[in-house]
């Protein structure tokens, strides 16, 4: 931030947005940050790890699981007040990601879901690389504008382009942008910074809203369309996801969530 009247309407913004994972579209939200996290802990390196923002812990709760040193970062008051009742034990700071002060370097940094959000990712960019140590990666998720389900609804006509922001994006989630794969590595090196990998997280043919209310309703059971008959015991929600998540690995262009692992 350019100044302390600039950075207090800025973390007045990030306040004021409702969205969270338990208050909208849980159920399908619930599946997708599981394998966010996986595909996290996939690609992470190390045994520390700077995750910013963190939200209200609910991510962060299962990577501390794999990480002997965690730092929670976010510029919500009521995200870092969440965060801290859940995990009494780690340490979380309210603050910009812009105006964080931060002696410590770490080997894994994760940006999940906060490019879409903030007025100049290029300078975020550059300014998380500072925490990551010389060996380090950053992992960067941001929701994909080329996803398969947008496509659909292009051709569908409920949407002008790929990359239009809906009034949810907006005034529930708060994104300012979206982004393809493309747009995502050209920001990355604009900040200086080397793409290592990339990928996709889940395959999904359906909006946000269809798809939650397909997992809460849908017919799992076998004998009704989904499985062979005969099969039991089989959690088939459970199987659509992770072929959701799989499949998403070979298609990442298609996927909800596009990422870059990143190093200096």
């Amino acid at each position: 931030m350019k100044n302390e009247n600039e950075s207090k309407i800025e973390k007045a913004r990030q306040d004021m947005f409702p969205w969270s994972r338990s208050k909208f579209h849980s159920e399908y939200n619930k599946y997708l940050a599981y394998y966010k996290v996986v595909s996290c802990l996939e690609n992470a390196k190390g045994n520390s790890l700077l995750d910013m923002p963190c939200g209200d812990g609910l991510l962060t709760k299962m990577f501390a699981e794999k990480f002997d040193r965690i730092v929670g970062v976010d510029a919500s008051c009521t995200h870092i007040s969440a965060a801290r009742k859940l995990l009494p034990n780690v340490e979380f700071h309210e603050s910009l990601i812009e105006n964080l002060e931060l002696d410590e370097k770490f080997d894994s940094v994760f940006m999940l879901d906060v490019l879409e959000h903030v007025i100049d990712p290029v300078n975020l960019l550059k300014k998380a690389s500072t925490f990551m140590k010389d060996d380090g990666v950053m992992i960067v998720h941001v929701p994909n504008s080329n996803a398969i389900n947008r496509k659909l609804n292009v051709i569908m006509g409920s949407l002008k382009s790929c990359d239009e922001l809906s009034p949810f994006d907006i005034n529930i989630a708060g994104h300012r942008r979206s982004y393809t794969i493309e747009s995502l590595e050209k920001e990355v090196k604009e900040a200086g910074l080397k793409v290592v990998s990339r990928g996709g997280i889940f395959y999904k043919l359906l909006s946000t809203p269809q798809m939650d209310w397909f997992l809460k309703n849908g017919l799992w059971d076998s004998g009704h369309g989904w499985g062979r008959e005969g099969i039991k015991n089989i959690d088939w929600k459970n199987e659509f996801c992770r072929a959701s998540y799989e499949i998403g690995k070979e298609r990442p262009e298609d996927c909800n969530i596009i990422y870059v692992c990143i190093s200096k």
